[in-house]
C-alpha cells in the first residue's frame, strides 16, 4: 500500500505498534489501493531508466560548472551540450589566451568527465533500445505521436497492471496530469495539475509533448489538428500538459485493450 494512504490511520505518536495498527486498519478498507508487483524484467528496465536519469543530471551539472568557471573570465557560453564541448576543445587547443592555464586544465577535466558520462549514456540507451525491441507493448506504445523509445519503455516497465484503473482519466490522474480540485459547499473549483504519482513518467510525457507542440508551430499539418487549434486559444505550456494528459489516456487504452495507435478519422461534414 502507498504510505500516503496509510498515514491517515496512524494515531498519535510514531511507534512500531501504531504503524502496525494503522496498516491493519488500512488494509481492511474496501477502497484501498495496493501497489502492483513488477516483474524482474520490468525492474531491470526501470534500473536502466533511473541510472540514465542520474547520468543526465550529472552531465547537466558538469556543463553548468564549465559555464560558471568561464563566466568568471568574461566568457559567455551558449546553451547546449555541443557548445560546451566545442568551447572546452577550443580551450584545450590553446585558442583562449584570456583564460589562465590552471582554469583551462579545470575545464578540460570537466570536459573529460562529460565525455565519460556520454559514453555511459550511449551504452544505456542501446540497452533500452534492445529492451524496446523485445517488448511488444513498448513497440505498440511507441506508435503514439510524440512518444519515443524512452517514454514507451518507461510506460511499459512502470505500469504492470493497467486494468486496475477504471478509465484513462483515472490513469492520467494517477500521474498528476489532471486538475487539482478545491471544491466545497457545492462549488467546484479546478486548480493547477495535481503533480502527484510517478514524477518520472509525468516528466517524460510532458517533454515528449513539448517536442510535438514545437513541431505543431513549424509544421501544423504533421500533427493532430487539435494541437494547433489549442495553441490559438491557450498558452503553449497549457497545451503541452493537455496533450500529455491525452497521451496518457491513449497509452492506457493501448495497454488494456491491445492494438496500436490509430490516427483519428475526421468527421464528414
Amino acid at each position: 500500500m502507498p504510505p500516503a494512504y496509510v498515514k491517515p490511520y496512524v494515531k498519535r505518536g510514531k511507534t512500531d505498534a501504531n504503524d502496525a495498527e494503522a496498516i491493519c486498519e488500512a488494509v481492511t478498507r474496501p477502497t484501498m489501493r495496493f501497489v502492483p508487483v513488477k516483474s524482474p524484467e520490468q525492474q531491470a528496465a526501470l534500473a536502466l531508466h533511473r541510472t540514465r536519469d542520474l547520468l543526465v543530471k550529472q552531465r547537466t551539472q558538469l556543463v553548468n560548472m564549465i559555464r560558471g568557471v568561464l563566466a568568471e573570465f568574461g566568457i559567455e557560453m551558449a546553451r547546449g551540450l555541443h557548445h560546451a564541448l566545442a568551447l572546452a576543445k577550443r580551450l584545450m587547443d590553446g585558442d583562449a589566451a584570456e583564460v589562465p592555464t590552471l582554469a583551462q586544465r579545470v575545464v578540460a577535466s570537466l570536459a573529460h568527465q562529460i565525455g565519460a558520462v556520454q559514453e555511459q549514456l550511449a551504452s544505456l540507451e542501446k540497452e533500452l533500445v534492445a529492451w524496446h525491441r523485445s517488448s511488444d507493448l513498448s513497440q505498440r506504445l511507441a506508435t503514439i505521436p510524440g512518444v519515443g523509445v524512452i517514454a514507451a519503455t518507461a510506460l511499459a516497465a512502470s505500469v504492470s497492471e493497467p486494468e486496475r484503473f477504471r478509465s484513462g482519466r483515472q490513469f492520467a490522474a494517477s500521474l498528476g496530469l489532471t486538475p487539482l480540485q478545491q471544491s466545497s459547499g457545492g462549488k467546484e473549483k479546478m486548480g493547477r495539475i495535481a503533480k502527484m504519482g510517478d514524477r518520472y513518467l509525468r516528466k517524460l510525457l510532458v517533454v515528449s509533448m513539448t517536442s510535438l507542440v514545437r513541431r505543431a508551430r513549424t509544421a501544423p499539418a504533421s500533427v493532430d489538428p487539435r494541437i494547433p487549434a489549442m495553441l490559438e486559444r491557450r498558452p503553449a505550456r497549457v497545451v503541452t500538459v493537455a496533450a500529455a494528459n491525452r497521451t496518457a489516456r491513449i497509452a492506457w487504452a493501448i495497454m488494456t485493450r491491445g492494438g496500436s495507435y490509430r490516427k483519428p478519422v475526421p468527421a464528414i461534414a
